[in-house]
C-alpha cells in the first residue's frame, strides 16, 4: 500500500530539484534560447488531429522565462482538467563547463522516474487518480513524468519537427462486424439520408465478412500531433525526443546547425511515411496481414 507520506515526498523532492534547477539555469552562462508557443487546448481538443497549429517564436529573455515555466507547469492551474497536458517546446544553449547542470538535470529526470514508478504501484486507474489527488491536489501526473532532455555532446544540428500520435486499437473479425452493427443505427448528418448512410455501413460490413476468421484488425486513428527534438551527429547516428520540455544543450558550439518549430499544416505530408492502405478508411480500420 502506498502511503499519502510517501507519494507527497517523492513529490517534494522533484519540484525541490526542478526549481533547483530553474535557480541554476537563472545565474547560468546561457548562449542562446528559443521558445515556440503553441495555442491553448482545450479537453476536447486533445482527442482531435487538427488541420493547423500556429506557432509563435520567442528568444532572448521572453523565451528563456517560458521555458522556466515550461518546466514548471505540474499543475491544473487554469487549465480546468487535468487531462489537458501543454506542451513546452524550445530550446536552451547554456554553457556548463563544471557539469553541475548535467548533475541536477540527472537528478531531476531520476526523480521523475521515482515518482511514477511509485504512482504505477497503485492498482487501477481509480485508485491512483485518487491516491494522487489526495497526496498532491491537482497535479497533472503525465506532466511530472516528462523527461528534461539534454545532450551534452557537439551535435550536427538540432532540429524541430511535429511528430504524429496515434490511438491504437485491436480487435477481430467479430468485434469489428459488432462495432460496425452499432453504428448503422446512429445518424450521419454527411450523409444524404438515413438510408444512405446504413447502405454505406452494410458494404462496410460485407468487406470485413469476407475476411477469414483468424484475421487480425487494427483501428490506427489519428489524434494531436506533437513536438519533437530531432538530433544528428551523422547520417546514421541521430536520435529524437519528445519536444513536450524545452530541449537543453550543454556547453553548445558555433558548428551546430540549430532550428525552429515552424506552424504545422496537415497539408505537408511526408512522402517518407506509410501510406496506410485501410480496410475501412472512416474509421481507420487496417487488416494486419500476416
Amino acid at each position: 500500500m502506498i502511503s499519502k507520506f510517501e507519494l507527497r515526498s517523492n513529490f517534494d523532492y522533484l519540484n525541490d530539484q526542478i526549481n533547483l534547477l530553474c535557480e541554476e539555469l537563472k545565474i547560468a552562462d546561457v548562449v542562446n534560447c528559443s521558445y515556440f508557443q503553441l495555442p491553448d487546448v482545450t479537453q476536447e481538443d486533445e482527442k482531435k488531429a487538427p488541420d493547423n497549429i500556429h506557432v509563435s517564436s520567442l528568444s532572448g529573455t521572453d523565451a528563456f522565462e517560458k521555458c522556466i515555466t515550461g518546466f514548471k507547469d505540474l499543475f491544473v492551474g487554469e487549465k480546468k482538467s487535468s487531462k489537458i497536458l501543454t506542451r513546452h517546446p524550445g530550446l536552451i544553449s547554456v554553457n556548463d563547463f563544471d557539469g553541475k547542470l548535467k548533475a541536477r538535470l540527472i537528478e531531476v529526470n531520476k526523480a521523475k522516474d521515482n515518482l511514477k514508478e511509485l504512482i504505477l504501484k497503485i492498482s487501477s486507474n481509480d485508485a491512483r487518480f485518487e491516491a494522487v489527488h489526495n497526496a498532491i491536489p491537482n497535479l497533472i501526473t503525465l506532466a511530472a513524468y516528462r523527461k528534461i532532455h539534454f545532450e551534452d555532446a557537439i551535435p550536427y544540428s538540432v532540429r524541430f519537427t511535429w511528430m504524429k500520435k496515434h490511438s491504437t486499437t485491436t480487435l477481430s473479425k467479430k468485434q469489428a462486424l459488432e462495432m460496425l452493427h452499432k453504428s448503422s443505427g446512429y445518424s450521419n448528418p454527411r450523409v444524404i439520408d438515413q438510408q444512405n448512410w446504413q447502405q454505406i455501413v452494410e458494404s462496410e460490413k460485407i468487406r470485413v465478412s469476407s475476411l477469414s476468421e483468424k484475421s487480425k484488425l487494427r483501428i490506427k486513428r489519428p489524434t494531436r500531433v506533437t513536438p519533437e527534438v530531432n538530433i544528428r551527429f551523422t547520417a546514421k547516428n541521430r536520435y529524437h525526443v519528445s519536444g513536450a520540455l524545452p530541449f537543453i544543450l550543454l556547453n553548445p558550439q558555433k558548428e551546430t546547425k540549430i532550428g525552429t518549430l515552424v506552424s504545422y499544416s496537415a497539408k505537408n505530408i511526408d512522402v517518407r511515411k506509410k501510406d496506410y492502405s485501410y480496410l475501412i478508411e472512416r474509421i481507420y480500420l487496417e487488416n494486419l496481414k500476416d
